[in-house]
């Protein structure tokens, strides 16, 4: 990265060395599949169980709640459908309910069902009335981010699981059999905000190791005790049974060593990213009265500033923005090749031109005051 000031933490983060070095072992000399008998091998499925109670302990969960995948995007996809096709056995009218700010790792697979979609407000946040207006006896799952990774915003994930428990009394004292469960794609979040899932009253969770300074292609799902969910990837019965395949015991280290690291820095790191994002966006407010914040700015990520600045074309901007030495985002890296405007910025009612003069700024550990004042400067010279 010699000669950019990198503003896209929330795309991909430099893997943390300390990860580098506890994953090294197990790329080399300690190889050994850990589904096999004999000592060293056992001693590798030790590690990795290691690895996943260090995982659950930052979750309040237990060890056996913890399923390794290989990322975000496919904890999103085991969670949606190991539920649907669960409850699609029992109720052939199974529906689950979404938001319209997910990921494409969630909208994507919950289109292959009856899905009914929440809107957000125009600070990005769930309406949570409406969420609830949306559930039906018929709904098995509902899935609402932790945190959006466009606008940053943090959603009222508590809020939206006392909605998910009232439907459970509902159901219980009308003889309803059907279960309902909470999922939150918590990916953006991990670095920064509390994970308990009992605190949060979720029921399965994601997680992804390329968001906190772990290797990319590593993930986590959580599913809570007693959760019925179908596999699917099927074969040897890894990850007890949803998740069949030899385990990449190096990812599975690499992503508990780097939750460990970034959980443990946590406050110490929202500090000084808080104090980064205020002068951010005091100087861009200062020296581009026209430019418009998107997103909450009470409840927001703290390295995340989502700006629009009328009149232009967020492709031209950025790449003067890196011939300037400074790397930013359209939007979602996952989506950043399509032509077409945000999911995510039109639900919060932002016209197709004002999403195409858009641009995201996600700072990290990388980020200091001179980057800050560095990348504003050259917002300024642009706008």
């Amino acid at each position: 990265m010699m000669g950019y000031h990198y503003f896209d933490h929330a795309a991909a983060t430099a893997m943390d060395e300390r990860v580098v070095q506890a994953m090294l072992p197990f790329m080399s000399a300690t190889f050994y599949n850990p589904s096999a008998t004999y000592g060293p091998a056992r001693q590798v499925s030790a590690e990795l169980e290691l690895a996943r109670a260090r995982v659950a302990h930052w979750l309040g969960a237990r060890p056996s709640e913890v399923i390794f995948t290989a990322g975000g995007t496919e904890s999103d996809n085991l969670a949606i459908h190991g539920v649907m096709a669960t409850a699609l056995r029992s109720d052939p009218s199974a529906n689950l309910v979404v938001t319209a700010i997910e990921h494409d790792a969630v909208l994507r697979p919950a289109d292959k069902y009856e899905v009914h979609i929440a809107p957000a407000d125009s600070q990005g946040m769930v309406k949570v009335s409406e969420l609830a207006a949306s559930i039906d006896g018929h709904t098995a799952l509902v899935s609402v981010m932790y945190a959006n990774n466009e606008v940053g915003t943090i959603q009222p994930l508590r809020d939206v699981a006392a909605v998910v428990s009232a439907e459970r009394d509902r159901r219980r004292a009308a003889g309803n059999p059907l279960p309902i469960y909470l999922h939150t794609d918590a990916c953006q979040a991990a670095n920064y905000l509390d994970l308990h899932t009992a605190r949060l009253g979720v029921d399965l969770m994601t997680l992804n190791g390329g968001k906190i300074y772990g290797p990319k292609q590593s993930g986590v799902l959580y599913v809570r005790g007693g959760l019925e969910l179908q596999p699917t990837i099927h074969g040897g019965g890894q990850e007890s049974g949803l998740r069949s395949g030899t385990e990449n015991v190096a990812a599975a280290i690499g992503l508990a060593a780097a939750l460990d690291l970034v959980q443990a820095e946590r406050q110490g790191e929202v500090h000084r990213l808080q104090a980064l994002q205020r002068l951010f966006i005091n100087e861009i407010s200062v020296r581009i009265p026209a430019a418009k914040i998107n997103g909450s700015l009470k409840k927001r990520l703290p390295n995340n500033v989502h700006l629009t600045l009328p009149g232009t074309d967020n492709e031209r901007v950025l790449v003067k923005l890196e011939a300037a030495g400074i790397l930013a985002a359209a939007g979602s890296a996952c989506s950043a090749s399509s032509q077409e405007p945000s999911h995510v910025l039109r639900a919060i009612g932002l016209s197709d031109d004002e999403a195409q003069a858009s641009l995201r700024f996600s700072t990290g550990r990388a980020t200091d005051e001179a980057a800050v004042r560095a990348a504003v400067d050259a917002l300024v010279s642009l706008a």
